[in-house]
């Protein structure tokens, strides 16, 4: 995806503030900050794509991002939802490769981007920099090691409780009220490793449990305390 394609802008103040929040302002070189650009995406937006040559590293500064996989036999998975502050194509960027993943917005999402040109030029021997992106790395292996399979462990019931909570509320965002369109479901059951057949059962349970509501084309949150119960923490945050 091109910058064409994004509304981006250079807003030094935004990108500064953002800076200062997350503590970044010595991880870029000074030479590398004319460089930095602010990204906005709106919900279901695709950052990017699974597949894609990567050339630019993004770093989450406000809203949710989903994080997904396409396996060989076209099977989709849901790997994780992030918020910030995260840092979206350090693996790519170290290793001159595609996109390992799809990202896509959850929410209104803002990000300081860079392109890998930029950054070969000006932060390849930047130790904070480099430090930075360590840290994000092993940070991320650590995290992720057994990620998949571990979600694939948990029952769907577990699996869509923390789903929902997942895409349906982001504390930067008051426009996500715990809704869901039933138009996505199918989108859904693809997402969390399971039939649409099966997945409409787990719902039909779990109105009847009263943590949701079907309700003109949504699946409603009722009741977040008890999906946060069922979700034992939300296994994909």
């Amino acid at each position: 995806m091109g910058e064409d394609d994004m509304d981006v802008n250079q807003n030094f103040d935004q990108i500064s503030h953002y800076l200062r929040e997350y503590q970044l302002e010595s991880i870029f070189p000074q030479q590398l900050l004319p460089h930095l650009l602010l990204f906005r995406f709106d919900p279901g937006e695709l950052i990017c794509f699974q597949g894609e040559q990567a050339d630019a590293l993004y770093v989450l500064v406000k809203g949710k991002v989903k994080i997904y996989t396409t396996t060989a036999e076209d099977k989709t998975l849901i790997l994780s939802f992030k918020s910030p502050l995260e840092v979206i194509g350090e693996v790519e960027y170290v290793r001159g490769m595609e996109n390992l993943n799809t990202v896509e917005a959850v929410s209104v999402v803002w990000m300081i981007g860079v392109q890998h040109r930029w950054l070969k030029k000006y932060g390849h021997a930047h130790a904070p920099f480099l430090q930075f992106l360590l840290e994000i790395i092993t940070k991320k292996f650590t995290l992720k090691s057994n990620s998949l399979s571990f979600n694939l462990m948990h029952p769907v019931d577990v699996r869509l409780a923390s789903y929902l909570l997942s895409v349906s509320f982001d504390e930067s965002d008051s426009q996500l009220r715990g809704q869901l369109g039933t138009d996505q479901l199918i989108d859904a059951a693809h997402l969390i490793g399971t039939s649409y057949r099966h997945l409409n059962r787990v719902i039909q349970q779990m109105c009847i449990d009263g943590l949701i509501e079907r309700s003109k084309g949504y699946i409603v949150v009722k009741d977040r305390a008890g999906l946060a119960a069922m979700a034992r923490g939300n296994i994909y945050e």
